[in-house]
């Protein structure tokens, strides 16, 4: 079964909320619309009223059955309440005057709007930079407990094949700490999408093919993942002795993961990006993501050159994984 169709079929009757503070940008409004008719997320769009009616009609939608929400007119109790919370989740970084300030944008309104459980989840970032998005993330929903970064994975699909890429957004350089940390999370967004996570650590050397300071950080980082994961994890795996069954006997006969992985960890940012980019433009994979690993609730980051189709699908993870917390 499709990876989307499955999650549609956990999420009907849930009533999760996610809150899209791009409300105002028609593909994040197509997509509200689509959810709403779909009865699969309740969504709650930030934006000036005006402006929103002149996108919907434009479009021939009709808000009336939509959650929307223009922060410049939230009452003052409640303003003053989300104030005081951010103030002490602070703790001292910024005073009253800035908090003002911080609530004036509208990531950081939204973002309370899931720290303090008005809705379950939030996506963003098709006008916004990630850093707009990722920063009241860490700064005030903060990592799980037991993780001390996030990461971004996206899914692959095409046809029945689905895959795990991490990370491709967020971590520029991982040392074998944080590699292990993106192979636990990673895992984790597997079984949430119905894999049962076989995770690859990968390399431009398998198992000792190759010498030097980077495999050596991917072998520990190996030894420090299977120490955190209930699931097979090995490396130092090069892409194809994870990949295809017949280099992975070749090259690891041994292993439990070489030639059937379906989560693929990157030894950098640079090699995940352009490892997932490959794979959708010559493969033909669709690549929807990044899905934000290791919050303490779950915010999506999309592209700026998402689609509304993108924008559902994430809609769809974003809520999924506020059935996992």
């Amino acid at each position: 079964m499709d990876i989307f169709q499955n999650l549609a079929d956990q999420l009907k009757g849930k009533n999760k909320t996610i809150v899209f503070p791009e409300g105002e940008d028609e593909r994040v409004m197509g997509a509200a619309v689509r959810l709403q008719a779909d009865g699969l997320v309740t969504p709650l769009l930030l934006g000036n009223q005006d402006k929103m009616t002149q996108v919907a009609q434009a479009h021939g939608w009709d808000l009336s059955a939509l959650e929307t929400l223009d922060p410049t007119q939230y009452p003052a109790d409640d303003l003053k309440t989300m104030h005081d919370a951010l103030l002490e989740r602070r703790n001292g970084k910024n005073t009253s005057e800035q908090v003002d300030q911080m609530l004036k944008d509208v990531s950081y309104f939204a973002t309370m709007l899931v720290y303090m459980g008005k809705v379950d989840g939030m996506v963003s970032g098709a006008v916004h930079p990630t850093g707009d998005t990722v920063r009241p993330a860490l700064q005030i929903i903060k990592t799980k407990p037991g993780n001390k970064r996030i990461s971004g994975a996206f899914i692959m699909q095409k046809g029945d094949e689905r895959y795990i890429f991490a990370d491709c957004a967020i971590n520029i350089e991982l040392d074998a700490e944080t590699m292990a940390e993106v192979a636990a999370q990673s895992a984790e967004t597997a079984h949430m999408f119905g894999l049962e996570p076989r995770v690859a650590m990968l390399s431009f050397s398998t198992k000792g093919s190759a010498a030097g300071e980077m495999v050596t950080k991917v072998a520990e980082a190996t030894k420090l993942a299977q120490a955190k994961i209930d699931y097979p994890v090995d490396g130092e795996l090069q892409f194809d002795a994870a990949f295809v069954p017949s280099v992975g006997e070749r090259k690891a006969p041994d292993s439990k993961v070489a030639g059937h992985a379906n989560v693929f960890v990157f030894p950098s940012l640079e090699a995940g990006n352009i490892g997932y980019k490959i794979a959708q433009r010559f493969g033909g994979f669709e690549a929807v993501g990044p899905i934000l690993q290791g919050l303490n609730a779950p915010v999506a980051d999309l592209s700026r050159g998402t689609n509304e189709d993108e924008v559902y699908k994430v809609a769809l993870i974003t809520a999924a994984q506020a059935l996992e917390d």
